[in-house]
Parts: C-alpha cells; structure tokens; sequence
C-alpha cells in the first residue's frame, strides 16, 4: 500500500480552526492566569488544572520516541535506495541552516549590544520563572527510550527496509505509522488548545516574566526581528529552489509557528509542522521523513536565542571572550543540541554544558542565561520547526527533480 494513501493527516492550505483555538487557549488562558492570581484560592484552581498540563507533557514525553519511528522509519523505507541521499541532503541543510543564524547573530549582537545594553543590567539570578504552578499530582510516563536512541533505530530500521525491500515488516512499519497518525489526529492534536492554555494561565500566575521582560525587552524586540529575518531568509531560499511565492509557503506554516508559541516544543509540535508541510505540497513521504527529522537537528530558531541572549549575558557581565571562542562553542552547540530533549527548555539544558566548557559560564551566568532564555523559549521554537517546512520544501524539489516527476505527481 502507498504510504501517500495511509495518512490520517490530510493536507490543508491553511489551517484556520486550529490557528484560531490555540490562539483563543493563548488569550483565555493569560485572562484566567489573571484572574486566579488575584484572590488567594486561585492558587487551588491553577493547581488542579496544572494536573491536565503534567499528565499531557508526560504523555507526550513517551509518545515523542515512537512518533519518530512511526514516522521516520517508514519514509525512509518507501524512499528506497534515495533514502540515504535525501539523509545526508537533510543533515547539511540543518547544519547550514543552524550556523548560518548562529554566526549572523553574533554579528548583528555585537554591532548593536553596546548601544542597546549600555547601562543595562540583569535580573537577579536567584529569579525562578521556569517551574511555574505544581500540580497536585501527576503521572510518570517514562520513555521507552530516547529521542537519540528512536533516531537511531529509525534510521538503521528505515534502511534495512529499503535495502531488503521486506514486504512483512513493511506493512508492519507502515500499520505503526498508521496507529501514530491516529493518536496524532485524535489525541494529540485536540487537547493541544488545552495545554497551550494551561501553559500561559500557569506563566502569567507566577508573574515573574512581567519582571524579566521589562529587562530584556531590547533584546526580546531584537530577537522578534531576527527570528522573522531569518525565516524570510530561509522561505525565499526554498521558494527559488521550488519556483514558489516565499511569502504563501510561509504563511501556510504558520499554524506550526502559532502552535509552537504555546508548546515550547519541536517534538510536541511535529503533527501541526507534519500537517503544515504537506500543505505546501510537499510529498507525504518526504514530509513524513523530513519533518520529524528536522525536528530534532534544525535549531536554527534555538541557535539565534542562546547566541543572542549568551552574548547579553556576555557583555552585561563584562566577560572576555574572543570571536575564535565563541565560533568553537557555535560549533560545538550546533551538534549538542541534536541530543536536546524535544520538550520546552531542552536546547537551552544542553547548552549549559558547552556554555560551562568553551565559554566558561559559571553557575551563576548559566542562570542568568536560563532566566532569560526561558521567557523568550516558545519564540526560537516556533522558527525551528517552521523552517523545517523551508527544509521540506528544498528535499521535495530535489526528490522531484531526480525522478522526472511533474507537479501533479510531485504532490499526489
């Protein structure tokens, strides 16, 4: 059976109802988060929601692993033997695109930090906005393995099937990724709203961003830009590989982009990026190979924050670090962050390790690095995985291009 066949995500040109509910859940849920923090027993209401928010990031947290060999393993498998280019077309277009926005970043920073952060200072790093509301309760639903261990697999499990061509577990393979869709489309995706509004009922209660952002709100406006130049960037790079309007590829992912701004999260995001893709016309096996993929290695949106807001932490602090210590540690991000958690806050975790080896971070600038990148988390997000549609875009055309294809049979 076709793989295009066996999806239960159909493709759109623009997802209306779901743009218009999560940014719905966004207004409802900073209204409520004010609300609730207004009378004391707020507190009680915010905790009993928060229940909902835990239990569904666990969940999401389990599910992330088999997403990605659900999804992966067969694209790769129904590529056949143009798996392994389409592969390593992908990891470069990722890297190109992830050290292009660190490097351009550090340029633009340093240009424009010593006017914008003259006098400026940083918040205390004794300042916590990342635990948010506790819930009661919660629900531990461990992975059954990790984001890098279900890449691996998917991999190895992807190539096998396209080069011994097994029929069996094939349809195996592609039944997983029929059941995955499945849970995509009538789990996942309809209690998104919810958790997206949980999320911003819970960060506008704490009320500890309200703090940060009028002291970072330069850098906040200057990461806002950058982020939108650099997708620019990226859709005009696609739309004259693919002989499309950048700016209609681009507005198609938006519903990724929005839905990113709530979840913090690639991974929890894939299913609106997959839906995006496919309705810029990208192939059902491509996007299906692409977009999980990208998920994991294309940060570029992650890479411009943590350059940004390192360098802030860097001159706020009166730090000496040369530009040959600063390309190592672009780098050397660039490749850890691979390993990072597909869950809010997981690039930035990864980054303290070389921020701590290359930059010498103490523990002390590492949380104020934290504080800072926290409030702008869901922004560098949302530039990942819609650059991933650029991505799928570009592989889309090269796959079209090798095999004579039209653009009827390109987006059958």
């Amino acid at each position: 059976m076709s793989l295009e066949n066996q999806s239960t995500l159909k493709p759109v040109k623009f997802q209306a109802k779901l743009l218009i509910k999560i940014i719905t859940a966004i207004i409802i849920g900073i209204v409520l988060g004010l609300i609730l923090s207004l009378f004391s027993g707020g507190v009680v209401i915010a905790k009993i929601l928060m229940i909902f928010n835990s239990i569904f990031s666990n969940f999401l947290s389990f599910i992330i692993p088999l997403l990605i060999i659900g999804l992966v393993a067969p694209g790769i498998g129904h590529l056949g033997r143009d798996a392994g280019k389409l592969l390593l077309i992908t990891i470069v277009l990722a890297y190109a695109f992830t050290l292009f926005s660190g490097f351009s970043t550090y340029g633009i920073a340093s240009l424009l930090y010593p006017f914008m952060l003259d006098g400026a200072a940083l918040i205390s790093p004794d300042a916590d906005v990342s635990k948010g509301i506790q819930a009661y309760f919660t629900i531990d639903m461990p992975p059954i393995m990790s984001v890098t261990s279900a890449l691996i697999f998917a991999f190895v499990l992807g190539f096998g099937l396209a080069v011994t061509k097994t029929e069996k577990i094939m349809d195996v393979v592609d039944d997983l990724r029929i059941i995955i869709n499945k849970i995509i489309s009538s789990v996942i995706i309809p209690l998104l709203p919810l958790y997206i509004l949980t999320i911003f009922m819970s960060i506008t209660y704490v009320g500890e961003i309200g703090k940060v952002l009028a002291v970072f709100i330069k850098i906040i406006i200057l990461i806002f830009i950058l982020t939108a130049v650099l997708l620019l960037i990226f859709f005009s790079i696609a739309g004259i590989v693919a002989h499309k309007n950048p700016l209609t590829l681009l507005k198609r992912m938006m519903p990724a982009y929005i839905t990113a701004l709530g979840t913090s999260s690639s991974a929890a995001t894939i299913p609106v990026t997959l839906e995006s893709t496919l309705s810029n016309g990208v192939r059902n096996s491509i996007a299906s190979f692409a977009v999980p993929l990208c998920a994991t290695i294309n940060l570029s949106g992650s890479m411009l924050k943590i350059v940004a807001c390192s360098l802030a932490v860097i001159y706020t602090t009166g730090m000496d670090i040369s530009f040959s210590q600063y390309s190592a540690f672009i780098f050397t991000l660039a490749v850890a962050m691979v390993a990072a958690p597909g869950v809010p806050g997981g690039a930035i975790m990864t980054a303290l390790a070389p921020l701590s080896a290359v930059l010498g971070f103490s523990q002390e600038t590492n949380a104020l690095m934290i504080a800072l990148y926290i409030v702008m988390d869901s922004f560098g997000t949302a530039t990942n995985v819609t650059g991933d549609g650029a991505i799928a875009v570009i592989l889309d055309k090269i796959y079209k291009n090798d095999h004579n294809l039209t653009e009827d049979e390109t987006e059958s």
